[in-house]
């Protein structure tokens, strides 16, 4: 069975525990030259900022570094955050790379701040209330159709297809805008009236005609169940740390504390989320999702602690693939 849409891969470079931050963002550039081999449309990479479980702060330095290791695979970054950039920064970037590498780069973008007080005290950024990202998000749109009152250089370059990491009110700013999005978390598993509002609000824009989701997924898959959830633990385990120290850590093999109640139960809850099984039980699963939500691309965030065992799922993921 293949699924009825194109799957892209989010590496957001984990780090893990024992190893150097750069051996992860090292990983992800191989990583996007085996996903190119396999066949995925596309490789998204994320920023991050003093994050210790995660080294990718910079997605255009890491875009750069993937186009240069690949010749086919579309590099997209998921996302550059508008809240710690000015729009003409991000518009020049985006423009240099689709120089560098044309046809091949596509730009997300999202409004999320710093992980931790201090780190949004680095950035000089505490807070970014939803009109300020929409200012912003219609500054950028100009800048890269060349309607912005300074033209972000390169002159004439090709300007790459612009995705909006959404929520509610970033889901009706970019069908105002008549943007492609990207979605996950509640948008997926709850309501998704806000998904069919972006599809009746959309209005028709120059890169992009018809509205266009893309849902982002956690995605793991193995020979049997039991190792698929034992696959999708680390990332689980993670996620209870961080709530309960206020720091996202590396990926270990077996969790760093002792869990309460509470947080198995928030573990239970993550794998709840994540569509992770045999590789007929995550074509099955991942399906109803893209029929639910009327998906028109999948962003599968794969990571686990156990690297061979990351590489097998992207296998066996890309072979259920469509190509676009």
């Amino acid at each position: 069975m293949t699924l009825p849409v194109p799957v892209s891969l989010l590496d957001r470079s984990r780090t893990r525990a024992g190893e150097p931050s750069e051996t992860a963002l090292r990983d992800t550039v191989e990583r996007a030259v085996r996903a190119e081999q396999l066949g995925f449309h596309r490789f998204w990479v994320a920023e991050h900022h003093a994050v210790p479980g995660i080294a990718s702060g910079s997605p255009p330095l890491l875009m750069a570094a993937i186009a240069a290791r690949t010749e086919r695979i579309r590099v997209g970054s998921g996302g550059v955050m508008l809240s710690n950039h000015r729009p003409v920064v991000v518009a020049e970037q985006a423009r240099m790379l689709s120089s560098l590498y044309p046809g091949r780069v596509d730009l997300g973008v999202g409004r999320s701040l710093g992980f931790t007080a201090p780190v949004r005290d680095a950035l000089g950024v505490h807070e970014y209330p939803p009109e300020r990202f929409a200012e912003d998000l219609t500054a950028l749109a100009g800048f890269l159709g060349d309607a912005g009152p300074v033209t972000a250089m390169p002159k004439g370059a090709p300007s790459p297809p612009l995705f909006v990491l959404a929520t509610g009110s970033g889901l009706a700013v970019a069908a105002e805008l008549g943007l492609p999005v990207v979605v996950g978390g509640p948008v997926l598993w709850g309501d998704l009236a806000p998904l069919q509002d972006y599809r009746q609000r959309f209005v028709p824009g120059p890169t992009c005609p018809d509205p266009y989701v893309v849902i982002s997924a956690d995605v793991m898959i193995a020979d049997t169940s039991a190792a698929a959830r034992q696959l999708v633990l680390p990332e689980a385990w993670a996620m209870v740390e961080s709530r309960t120290t206020g720091a996202f850590p590396p990926l270990r093999s077996r969790p760093a504390m002792a869990l309460t109640d509470r947080q198995q139960a928030k573990v239970d809850e993550h794998l709840s989320r994540a569509i992770h099984g045999t590789p007929d039980e995550v074509v099955t699963d991942l399906g109803a999702l893209i029929h639910r939500t009327g998906a028109d691309e999948v962003m599968a965030w794969v990571s686990t602690h156990d690297r061979e065992a990351q590489d097998r799922s992207d296998a066996a993921l890309a072979a259920m693939s469509s190509i676009s």
